[in-house]
């Protein structure tokens, strides 16, 4: 198990909340996400076969950019 941490400057709201978390929890192997709106991070816990480009691409369809 791996944990990745992204930072989504956009997020702000429990909306933002179910649509990465319902966009990510669609990736087979995605084990937890947790988003919090503070810190502006989403934390995602996943199996070794998820990829970084995997996750990201979810956050992306998600409606989101992640910061560089």
């Amino acid at each position: 198990m791996v944990q990745r941490v992204y930072r989504v400057p956009d997020v702000s709201c429990q909306h933002c909340i179910r649509a990465i978390t319902s966009e990510l929890q669609k990736i087979p192997g995605v084990r937890s996400v947790h988003v919090d709106l503070d810190s502006k991070l989403v934390t995602v816990a996943a199996e070794e076969s998820v990829s970084d480009e995997q996750i990201r691409a979810g956050i992306e369809e998600a409606g989101y950019e992640i910061a560089a």
